[in-house]
């Protein structure tokens, strides 16, 4: 559990700086990553790269995990608070939310959201 932490923590630092390469090296190459805000997935780092440019050309996003466990199944769970922000500054969300993560050979594999 205490690697997987570690690799919870080093994806969502690089998130919130914007560093895709660095949140991409904790993501498995087949990853499908859930587009919250368009709806499907993004599978691949290409489509998960894109999905984001896309994204931070209309929202500002950060989210924080305040708390991660693992559930029976095997899959991470991760308690986030949440803040996105409009360009202009102006708060659109703010809260607590739940990302699910399905770790494959020790990278994130697949991220669902479910709402607390």
């Amino acid at each position: 559990m205490v690697q997987h932490e570690a690799l919870i923590q080093q994806a969502y630092t690089a998130f919130n700086a914007r560093d895709i390469p660095a949140v991409l090296r904790t993501f498995h190459p087949q990853v499908r990553w859930s587009r919250a805000w368009e709806g499907d997935y993004a599978t691949g780092h290409d489509e998960v790269r894109a999905y984001w440019l896309r994204q931070w050309q209309e929202l500002n996003p950060h989210v924080e995990p305040t708390a991660i466990s693992e559930r029976a199944d095997g899959r991470l769970e991760v308690a986030v608070h949440q803040v996105v922000k409009d360009l202009q500054g102006q708060v659109l969300f703010d809260g607590p939310v739940k990302h699910v993560y399905t770790v494959q050979d020790g990278l994130l594999q697949q991220m669902d959201i479910e709402q607390v």
